[in-house]
């Protein structure tokens, strides 16, 4: 891709940041566990991605667990000055690979120390508190606790700004109370629409929106209208995906991962992509077609 335009960008956490940014997710081993295959393959995709212009990577020290960030300070530290790590609490891992709740005041503050280790660095920038909820959507009930010990961290000056991830508009309510919130990262793409009316919600306070599985997830967002619109565009269907959230709103970032150069390059092309009102209004009906549930 010869002189590429730049990702239109959004002022974030006091940064001005590319609205294509990276997750680091699959920079871990198979179901984001143990170390990958090829390590030197993923310190190459970190270097590539910001000598790309991305400046917002976003990570957890429960990916691995450890093994991302550690690789993300192997590939860019020391860190340049524009470059925004965005990481989250609020979970560990089991020796089987599960998932567990870690949401009491200590673990907030381990896990707050682990990433601050992990990644080398004295304080960070953003951290989301990830409410487990039911996986991949809120569940009901306060998140004060959580949010008032993240707070807590953050007034001893450990963490400079924090967001929310998994959370219903009540729960952002909730922690508006107690803290600024910068940023909420919830489930959201082309078919699972939930978060439409928060979105508007949150645009209207300046407040950033990063949806996690902006591809549809482990499995891919598959559709015949995708295909087709793609293939009329000379583009992929993950980059009309990609294409899609960025016009859907100018507070939405976006961080696709991956370990492979080639999707990198394909996924950073996507900010190039000039969607018609015609296609988007065709894309808009794959939501109304019963699309919500591809996970």
């Amino acid at each position: 891709m010869s002189n590429p335009t730049p990702a239109p960008t959004f002022h974030f956490a006091g940064r001005t940041v590319s609205r294509l940014g990276y997750g680091a997710m699959q920079l871990a081993g198979p179901g984001v566990f143990g170390p990958p295959k090829d390590r030197a393959a993923a310190v190459a995709v970190l270097r590539a991605a910001v000598a790309a212009g991305v400046n917002h990577i976003d990570t957890s020290d429960f990916y691995g667990p450890h093994v991302t960030n550690q690789i993300i300070r192997e590939a860019l530290h020391p860190y340049r000055d524009d470059l925004l790590i965005v990481t989250k609490v609020g979970a560990v891992r089991g020796a089987d690979a599960s998932w567990l709740p870690a949401i009491e005041a200590v673990d907030i503050e381990r896990a707050v120390h682990d990433n601050l280790r992990n990644l080398g660095l004295d304080v960070l920038d953003v951290v989301n508190m990830r409410i487990m909820g039911h996986i991949h959507s809120p569940g009901p009930g306060s998140i004060e606790q959580q949010v008032v010990a993240l707070a807590e961290l953050q007034q001893r000056g450990l963490v400079r700004h924090i967001g929310l991830s998994n959370v219903s508009a009540a729960q952002i309510a909730e922690a508006q109370r107690i803290t600024e919130i910068v940023c909420v990262q919830n489930h959201y793409n082309l078919v699972e629409r939930s978060d439409d009316a928060l979105i508007d919600a949150l645009a209207a306070q300046g407040i950033a929106y990063v949806p996690f599985f902006p591809l549809g997830g482990f499995t891919p967002i598959q559709s015949t209208t995708l295909s087709r619109i793609a293939q009329s565009l000379a583009a992929s269907p993950m980059q009309v995906a990609l294409a899609w959230l960025l016009h859907r709103a100018p507070h939405i970032l976006l961080i696709p991962g991956t370990g492979s150069l080639a999707h990198l390059q394909e996924n950073l092309q996507a900010s190039q992509l000039r969607l018609s009102d015609a296609v988007r209004a065709e894309l808009d009906t794959m939501a109304q077609a019963g699309g919500a549930h591809a996970h």
